[in-house]
């Protein structure tokens, strides 16, 4: 039986024993045309792709903006993800890092085969010993720990990407992850996207666009805690997944697949306080672990005001969640703690001018909703 074949991702460094290149579209672009003889005057010059990168337009990071700009609209539509540099400070960096550092006994290791989350001796299963570690409840450690973890609900730099991508009214969906992985922690096979193995249509992870908008019914934000460099392995994707029709090659879901269909995975390189932003809806996953530092992550997902897809906002009595997230909350944090409904119906929405973040509610008339509650006994039908 044929053994398995290197992961290729289009122009990132290899993982531990993994070979890189370029995709043979892209190579068979050199040369582009035959050379021409200076002398012929008439004819066009020559023109050759050989200095075309084909791969930064999967993995373009573009620099925070007080809106989200017309290249990276174009970038998210294109790709189902975007890289955001410099959203967190080095301030906020450190403050992370010294919260986990506090915190690190905490950490669970996804050791049981049946935690893991990629098949034995496949390109994303890393050495097969090393496990990957997840946190979770920081939004209610004790200050200063929580601080940095709660801001990152309605960060000021991050606001309109969320609103934009989100809606207004944007929601926190599932419980926020802090992820760790020493060298040689596995992967992630990939995962996610908008048709199901057996073909059905998963709404719940829907990218869509209408009316000049982009739609995004579950939405990534992965903090960067340290840098990923060529070869470091981490969040890798599909580019254009979020709008497939078919579902992804079980072979190439664990990286086995042939050279070439393995050839559409990209690895976007990310610096300490980049955001990936990417839609559930793209197909995504991680490759394994390949630096001499631990690899350190915060995973938020955000969803539209309407929808929810998580129900940790269920798990208490009222508040819902848990009642430690909520203490010393200021009121734009406890906004994105809402649970899912109409924005008209007094939600509180977040709004930024760029360096603060502050609260704005809409509301139908009080006519309305006086005259609701004594139809249901509330104002909210």
């Amino acid at each position: 039986m044929r053994g398995l074949l290197p992961l290729a991702l289009v122009h990132q460094t290899a993982l531990p024993g993994l070979s890189l290149h370029l995709s043979p579209a892209l190579n068979s672009l050199r040369p582009c045309f035959p050379a021409r003889s200076r002398s012929s005057a008439s004819r066009r010059p020559a023109f050759c792709m050989a200095s075309f990168d084909g791969a930064r337009a999967f993995s373009a990071a573009t620099p925070v903006a007080e809106s989200m700009t017309p290249e990276q609209k174009y970038l998210f539509d294109l790709n189902g993800f975007i890289v955001i540099r410099g959203v967190l400070s080095p301030e906020e960096i450190q403050a992370a890092h010294q919260a986990i550092d506090a915190h690190t006994p905490e950490f669970k290791e996804r050791a049981e085969k049946t935690l893991r989350n990629t098949p034995d001796g496949t390109p994303l299963s890393g050495d097969g010993k090393t496990p990957r570690l997840d946190m979770g409840g920081m939004l209610g450690w004790q200050q200063p720990h929580s601080n940095v973890f709660r801001k990152l609900l309605c960060h000021p730099k991050l606001v309109p990407y969320l609103k934009e991508l989100c809606g207004e009214g944007y929601r926190l969906d599932h419980q926020p992850l802090t992820i760790a992985s020493d060298k040689g922690a596995e992967g992630f096979s990939l995962h996610g996207g908008t048709v199901s193995a057996e073909g059905q249509y998963t709404p719940y992870l829907a990218y869509t666009y209408s009316h000049g908008k982009m739609f995004n019914n579950l939405l990534a934000a992965s903090f960067s805690l340290v840098d990923h460099p060529k070869g470091s392995g981490g969040f890798i994707a599909i580019p254009g997944s979020h709008k497939a029709n078919f579902p992804t090659p079980s072979s190439l879901i664990d990286g086995s697949g042939h050279e070439d269909l393995r050839g559409v995975i990209v690895q976007p390189e990310t610096k300490a306080g980049d955001v990936v932003l990417f839609s559930e809806g793209t197909v995504h996953g991680a490759a394994p672990w390949n630096m001499d530092y631990q690899r350190r992550l915060i995973l938020y997902r955000f969803a539209p005001s309407f929808i929810g897809y998580g129900r940790a906002y269920t798990n208490d009595a009222a508040p819902r969640w848990p009642a430690s997230y909520y203490e010393g909350m200021s009121a734009e944090e406890l906004a994105v703690l809402e649970p899912p409904y109409n924005v008209r119906l007094d939600r509180p929405l977040v709004t930024t001018d760029g360096t603060s973040v502050g609260i704005e509610v809409k509301s139908r008339s009080e006519a309305k909703k006086d005259f609701d509650e004594r139809v249901f006994s509330t104002k909210y039908f």
